[in-house]
């Protein structure tokens, strides 16, 4: 048995404080690789961390077999979701060891606790808002739109049964209650995407009467969104793509009618999750380099690439370090209920202290690093718009991409992944990634090879992102970058901007962002 520390969240009474807990788990699990236990006094003894060392250690061969193990614990989910998916409350989220997510946090700290004293490993226990949606269907006129998709943490329809009414045009972007005609009471609402949150749209429908909403993208594409912290005003709530949202309303400014059909079996409920925290035993506790990755994938899914592949990159590189001494400590988290909003970090941010927010001089995020369409992505964080330090990493990978002869890409540091809440609380942050549901472009297509015109990720939060949806090579290559970038800071910050009062208050990053996790929020 390894003793461990369980930190549990009081938030669910409104206290931001935690209580630490033994808590005994087992490990009798057939992950077990039986490595060296390294001890207290021995890990004092090792070599001191090189980056060439380092990555010469990493092997798309060990990250290949992690990902098996953690397909077949998706899997274990089977009988409650019909398919492989790794999605928080998928088991009791006091029981370790469980199907899908549990299953995933019981193997990261079975793999932990082979490493002995080098690491001190904690799991942190706090609410989260889970929604799951079995079943929905939307009929405008005489048509099923195509691109309809239910919104993140949606309610249902009333009494989970279909709802019938007419279509109303919402005027503005139904962000104000005065938007509403008289009219959408008893019927199903149409609303234009806008500048105020989702979550806004669907509260004043439910405020003005209506059984449902249908929120249209002003992009083409269909708006994959959520309506965030739930409200018992929300109502069931759709996206549309913009094509299809802007025919439907261009016929109710003509004076058209059209009926609509929306149901939604969905549920909403609070649950416990948990985030693992290793910190290494040695270096100087007050000069922390942390990165993280997150251990959930969506319901529709088992998650091997998002984020299987980040939290299996970080995982591998946590017991390649155990070999090596470093100056500076090292700290690892596998957060949870990022798939439903960033929650795992969002948490483990806000109830740190002043103190121990100022000892992480950097975080870095680990979310997707094998894309099969891959493109080498950097986020373009900068001194001017994010805490001053960011733009330091940033430049540390691009010189490592060089270095290796590799091409690279950047993308918008626009809040979707865990880095979110350390830069709005002035910690520096970066991190780089393979790309999602983005579409690949030629000029990447030259840059990087695989296909222009279709997503980096074609499996992006769908069954298919199994063990078929990851590039190796690219994964070892990310893999060897993220152990770069450790044993760079764990050895020494020198160049590196310090961690101040001022710099905490004057680099709090505080811009409003279009995402929060991987979906819309406005």
């Amino acid at each position: 048995m390894a003793r461990l520390t369980l930190v549990t969240a009081l938030a669910l009474t409104g206290s931001s404080s935690a209580l630490q807990i033994p808590l005994q788990l087992p490990f009798d699990t057939p992950w077990t690789s039986h490595r060296h236990v390294v001890t207290a006094d021995e890990a004092g003894k090792l070599p001191l961390v090189d980056s060439e060392t380092l990555q010469s250690k990493i092997s798309s061969h060990a990250l290949e077999s992690r990902s098996k193990v953690l397909y077949d614990i998706a899997r274990k989910a089977e009988e409650e979701y019909g398919h492989p998916t790794r999605v928080i409350g998928s088991a009791d989220a006091h029981v370790f060891g469980g199907p899908g997510h549990d299953g995933t946090i019981s193997y990261i700290t079975s793999v932990l606790a082979e490493l002995g004293s080098y690491y001190d490993v904690s799991s942190q226990v706090f609410p989260a808002v889970t929604g799951h949606v079995s079943e929905s269907r939307l009929v405008i006129g005489d048509e099923v739109p195509r691109s309809a998709s239910p919104m993140g943490l949606t309610p249902p329809t009333r009494d989970n049964e279909p709802v019938y009414g007419d279509l109303i045009l919402v005027g503005n972007e139904g962000c104000e209650p005065s938007d509403f005609p008289s009219e959408a009471e008893g019927n199903i609402v149409l609303i234009k995407r806008g500048t105020c949150p989702f979550g806004t749209k669907s509260e004043n429908s439910g405020k003005a009467g209506a059984l449902a909403a249908v929120v249209y993208n002003t992009d083409p594409e269909v708006v994959h969104g959520t309506l965030g912290t739930p409200s018992p005003h929300h109502v069931a709530t759709f996206g549309i793509g913009g094509e299809e949202g802007e025919k439907y309303a261009k016929k109710l400014r003509e004076g058209e009618s059209l009926d609509a059909i929306a149901y939604m079996d969905a549920e909403v409920r609070i649950i416990t999750t948990t985030n693992i925290l290793a910190q290494t035993s040695g270096g100087d506790p007050d000069n922390c380099v942390m990165l993280g990755a997150h251990s959930d994938s969506v319901a529709e899914g088992p998650g091997i690439n998002d984020d299987g592949s980040g939290s299996l990159s970080i995982l591998e590189v946590a017991v390649q370090l155990a070999s090596f001494r470093v100056n500076n400590c090292v700290r690892f988290a596998w957060w949870s209920a990022e798939e439903e909003g960033l929650l795992g970090s969002d948490y483990y941010v806000s109830v740190l202290s002043e103190e121990e927010n100022r000892k992480i001089r950097l975080f870095m995020d680990y979310d997707m690093m094998a894309s099969p369409n891959y493109a080498y992505q950097i986020y373009n964080a900068t001194n001017e718009e994010n805490p001053t330090g960011s733009a330091e990493l940033k430049e540390l990978y691009v010189d490592w991409y060089e270095s290796q002869g590799l091409n690279y890409t950047f993308i918008p540091f626009d809040g979707r992944s865990d880095y979110d809440a350390f830069i709005r609380n002035g910690i520096p942050g970066g991190g780089i990634a393979t790309g999602a549901e983005g579409v690949k472009t030629k000029d990447e297509e030259e840059l990087f090879g695989g296909k222009a015109g279709d997503w980096y990720d074609p499996c992006y939060h769908q069954l298919c992102d199994d063990l078929s949806n990851v590039d190796l090579e690219a994964w070892e290559v990310n893999t060897k970058l993220i152990a770069h970038s450790v044993a760079t800071y764990a050895v020494s910050f020198e160049g590196f901007p310090k961690r101040t009062d001022e710099l905490v208050k004057r680099n709090a990053y505080t811009g409003r962002t279009k995402y929060h996790g991987p979906k819309l929020v406005v």
